[in-house]
């Protein structure tokens, strides 16, 4: 396996752990957040700095989900009395702060970002199969997490959180479940893009990695976990299959995203539904 191969691949894994933990908030529990990226990148700066302090994987995979978690709470906590176009509102603005504070930070690289990170010993195949593991066990969780009372219980808080009180469901904790369980995947997710590029940089953080994310989620069917992840997966090699595209990636992902809010507003889930019904009959 050729070495863009193998870096094409650890890229599309680390798409899809981070689309469908998106998919936990914003799918399942109705959150709507247009920061991941902040949550993304303090992954990726806790276990760089962990990575380079011990020089232990799996201690600075731990730090990377911690600290996105520990982000995501309070992100959670902050945003509990705001709903709907205010908390995306107040998500992107937690983006802005983190990218902000990171590029004023010098023991976080500023402007120049955190270079010379160690090796995970693995080589680049064996980080590879890491990544794919790990997005494996990310979509098998979300299938797990849809399918049980928790899953239930989110969905119910999406629907009408007021009516879900009535059947002993407090609103507040899962949506606090719901932030820190699906940041401590993006911490984990940055955590791994850290090992997989040993070199990072606050731009890889941004707003606009929020936006693609979330027409990642949107493509592929809010609430979808299967759904989402094949959305990753060809928005993630789509760019790379036509290069012409790259330079127009968020003309052609903006214009992706509204086509399907307009024409198939359950995204590719529901065409995938749609077609098996069709075929059945």
């Amino acid at each position: 396996m050729s070495a863009y191969t193998i870096s094409l691949l650890s890229i599309v894994g680390i798409n899809v752990i981070l689309a469908v933990s998106l998919n936990i908030i914003s799918g399942f529990c109705g959150q709507i957040s247009l920061g991941h990226g902040a949550f993304y990148g303090a992954g990726a700066y806790a276990a760089a700095l962990v990575a380079i302090a011990t020089r232990n994987l799996p201690l600075a995979l731990i730090a990377g989900m911690l600290v996105g978690s520990v982000l995501g709470l309070i992100v959670g906590f902050a945003s509990l009395r705001v709903r709907s176009d205010f908390l995306a509102v107040t998500t992107i603005g937690i983006n802005f702060l983190f990218t902000g504070f990171v590029r004023k930070q010098g023991w976080l690289g500023a402007e120049m970002g955190i270079s010379s990170i160690p090796a995970s010993g693995l080589g680049a195949s064996g980080n590879m199969i890491m990544i794919e593991l790990f997005a494996a066990a990310t979509i098998a969780l979300s299938l797990y997490v849809n399918a049980s009372w928790m899953g239930f219980a989110f969905r119910a808080v999406a629907e009408d959180e007021d009516a879900a009180a009535t059947l002993a469901i407090n609103g507040i904790s899962y949506k606090l479940v719901a932030f820190a369980l699906g940041t401590a995947l993006a911490g984990l997710a940055g955590a791994l893009y850290a090992y997989f590029t040993q070199f990072i940089n606050v731009d890889a953080f941004d707003f606009i990695t929020s936006v693609m994310l979330m027409a990642m989620v949107v493509i592929g069917g809010i609430g979808s976990t299967v759904g989402v992840a094949i959305a990753a997966i060809v928005l993630t090699l789509l760019p790379e299959t036509f290069r012409f595209i790259n330079e127009y990636r968020l003309l052609v992902f903006g214009g992706l995203l509204v086509l399907f809010i307009s024409l198939a507003p359950g995204g590719l889930a529901s065409l995938f539904h749609g077609t098996r019904t069709r075929l059945r009959r």
